[in-house]
């Protein structure tokens, strides 16, 4: 049986290694993916600030880049002056129509002859051969400009064209009388409904205009002249003007070009990066397995601080991509506040340690980046300390950004003392924005706690509400149990900050810890008034009611939407204890019977956290505390360390990270908060006459 156990506890940890191993491997491959892959980061620069590198030499002959502004200039003026649309006349359409009206009125009509019908077709013709245009697409044009130049293409040419050449539809029908012939036969011709007849047969070729449109674009050069190899680009100290700027730029396409010219180069470079960041990731893991091992048992932890530190690495290096200029207003601090809100602030210092350094792989001022994300880190975890109000997080995020650009500053004054606003303005604008975004936190934590199951300190503060719909009715359903919940609440709260657990957790379980007993509450004797209904049970019954209290309470919490991590409170108030009352009253009553346990044992479990543990001390000690015949210090004293040691002796906290420096501490906290809330009031003299 132990060598089974042995073998299943080896299983066991062999797969949470490989899990393990898993989260590691798909998060360093999807920040990898993202980062940008050429063999050299691309170069930044601030116009009119001197050049902080070292001497920029061409590898090659590289052709320098015009402004894309002016680029996109001279193509306009080019398409301006030499662009003409192309439009296509088909010949087709005037044979068919002219076909149609022969068919229809070439015998002739009463009052014009078949010879006549024959000339009113030869003008069709000669109005189809030169094209006739819709008439909206025609007002358009000429309005526009009145020698509107176009392409007219047919089958065999293209020739240049101006719209007063081609006809509209009503300008081709005043045309059909302007031979002398046909004029007088006005008002005869127009029974004939010759508008049928003329329609469009010239219409706009979207396929050639566009291709002349990029033909034109294609013939603007690009390039304002070429870089030899070995020519230098700029010296340290230098001024970036926007030629140098120019070549800076042309410089970095060149490098990204030729990083992707062979696949070998290309797998290379993402295998470093890829080794980089799993170095640092597996240093990161070291810590958590050697100081922190407990969030490695705990997969919502695992989970919540490695999707942060691959996400937040990844919109960066997408950043990076877009503008490398703007390195600064991705808030990175968010990922060091989210980890000292629900977990602690160590772990929140080194996982934010190890996304600079991940992030910096993408960026090109590596030294500025580090040094003001470090130290904006650093104040985020100090300034979030303890979160208890919303104001706190606008408080950090102004000490963020002073921070970021305090830091800035004297970074830059340290390589270059004659610095001007001007090249400073860019990078305190992103400065700024990082701090704002850091606005989002509160929003944002709402998402991680839904996300991942946790509960940060601002949502136990809502919960801790006594106008909460739960406690309200806890508080008009069973006051004493109300009262009974804020004692408890008080001294378990006290214990957490002396042992240095989490005190705010404590409290509003302790407010929750007995929304059960709603349920029956007169079967509890601190809502008693003299009657108590036990006395007509069997112990049996008396003990399912009072432990029933436990379940009910989770159904209630349930309902209510509390949070999971305040329903543990209720599971574990009582652990696997027994209801020692009606218990040792069956007992006696039963002195010859062997006891089953079952019915009197609470179901638990016992508690597997500290702040679980001190609320199962606080309460148990207070409820007692009530029944003393007097409180003197040593019977205060004499009750805390008789309750203590039984649950210690009953192994109710072999399950909890507890040490017995903190049941001491809790015992001498309880000791002194009992004295001071049972402590004996003198007696006021009355007033003689």
């Amino acid at each position: 049986m132990a060598m089974e156990n042995v073998t299943t506890s080896r299983m066991s940890n062999i797969k949470s290694f490989l899990a393990t191993l898993g989260v590691l491997a798909i998060s360093v491959t999807l920040i990898v993916l993202v980062m940008p892959n050429t063999e050299k980061p691309r170069l930044t620069y601030n116009l009119g600030e001197p050049w902080m590198n070292p001497q920029l030499i061409s590898p090659g002959q590289i052709l320098i880049q015009k402004d894309p502004k002016i680029v996109e200039q001279e193509q306009q003026e080019a398409l301006h002056n030499e662009y003409l649309p192309y439009y296509t006349w088909d010949e087709k359409v005037g044979e068919r129509q002219t076909a149609l009206f022969l068919e229809k009125y070439g015998e002739g009509i009463p009052g014009i002859s078949a010879y006549t019908m024959q000339l009113v077709a030869n003008a069709m013709k000669a109005i189809y051969e030169r094209g006739i245009m819709q008439q909206s697409e025609y007002t358009q044009l000429y309005n526009t400009d009145s020698l509107f130049t176009f392409m007219l293409v047919n089958s065999k040419q293209a020739r240049r064209t101006y719209i007063n050449d081609v006809y509209s539809t009503k300008k081709a029908y005043e045309s059909l009388f302007a031979d002398k012939r046909l004029e007088k036969y006005r008002e005869e011709l127009q029974k004939c409904n010759l508008n049928e007849f003329l329609i469009s047969n010239v219409s706009y070729d979207e396929r050639r205009s566009n291709q002349a449109r990029q033909d034109i674009i294609s013939m603007v050069p690009t390039n304002s002249g070429v870089m030899k190899q070995g020519q230098e680009i700029i010296n340290r100290g230098d001024i970036v003007t926007e030629e140098r700027a120019r070549m800076i730029d042309s410089y970095n396409d060149f490098i990204s070009v030729e990083a992707h010219k062979g696949a070998y180069e290309l797998l290379r470079t993402n295998g470093i990066q890829w080794l980089y960041v799993m170095m640092l990731m597996v240093l990161f893991m070291m810590y958590m397995q050697y100081f922190r091992r407990d969030y490695l048992d705990k997969p919502r932890s695992l989970a919540m601080v490695f999707t942060l530190l691959t996400i937040f690495p990844m919109m960066n290096a997408l950043m990076m991509r877009l503008d490398p200029r703007n390195i600064f207003i991705l808030p990175l601090c968010l990922v060091p506040m989210f980890i000292r809100v629900f977990l602690d602030s160590r772990t929140a210092f080194m996982a934010h340690s190890v996304m600079v350094l991940v992030c910096a792989a993408a960026v090109s001022e590596k030294f500025e980046f580090i040094t003001v994300q470090f130290s904006s880190g650093v104040v985020a975890i100090c300034a979030l300390r303890e979160l208890s109000r919303r104001s706190q997080i606008f408080n950090t995020a102004i000490f963020v950004a002073l921070s970021g650009l305090t830091t800035y500053t004297v970074v830059k004054f340290l390589d270059n003392k004659d610095l001007t606003f001007e090249a400073l303005r860019h990078p305190y604008f992103t400065i700024v924005c990082n701090g704002v975004l850091l606005l989002l936190t509160y929003p944002m934590m709402f998402l991680v706690e839904k996300a991942f199951g946790f509960i940060s300190p601002v949502t136990l503060f809502e919960l801790s509400d006594t106008n909460r719909d739960v406690l309200r009715k806890l508080s008009e359903v069973a006051p004493g149990t109300f009262q009974h919940s804020i004692m408890v609440s008080n001294l378990a709260s006290a214990i957490a900050t002396e042992v240095g657990a989490k005190s705010l957790l404590v409290r509003t379980g302790a407010l929750y810890h007995d929304i059960g007993k709603m349920a029956n509450p007169v079967f509890f004797t601190e809502n008693q008034a003299g009657v108590n209904p036990h006395t007509r049970m069997q112990p049996q019954e008396s003990a399912q009611i009072i432990i029933g209290h436990v379940t009910e309470g989770v159904r209630l919490a349930q309902k209510n939407g509390v949070p999971d991590v305040i329903s543990n409170f209720i599971l574990t108030h009582h652990g696997k204890g027994l209801a020692k009352f009606f218990f040792n009253t069956y007992c006696n009553e039963h002195p010859d019977e062997e006891v089953d346990e079952a019915p009197f044992r609470y179901p638990g479990p016992n508690p597997f956290s500290r702040e679980q543990a001190i609320l199962m001390m606080a309460d148990s000690v207070e409820a007692a505390s009530r029944s003393l015949p007097e409180y003197t210090e040593e019977s205060i004293s004499k009750l805390v360390n008789r309750i203590i040691d039984a649950q210690v002796a009953e192994g109710n906290f072999q399950e909890c990270p507890i040490t017995y420096r903190d049941i001491t501490t809790a015992k001498r906290v309880l000791i002194e908060r009992l004295k001071s809330i049972y402590h004996t009031r003198i007696q006021y003299p009355e007033l003689k006459n």
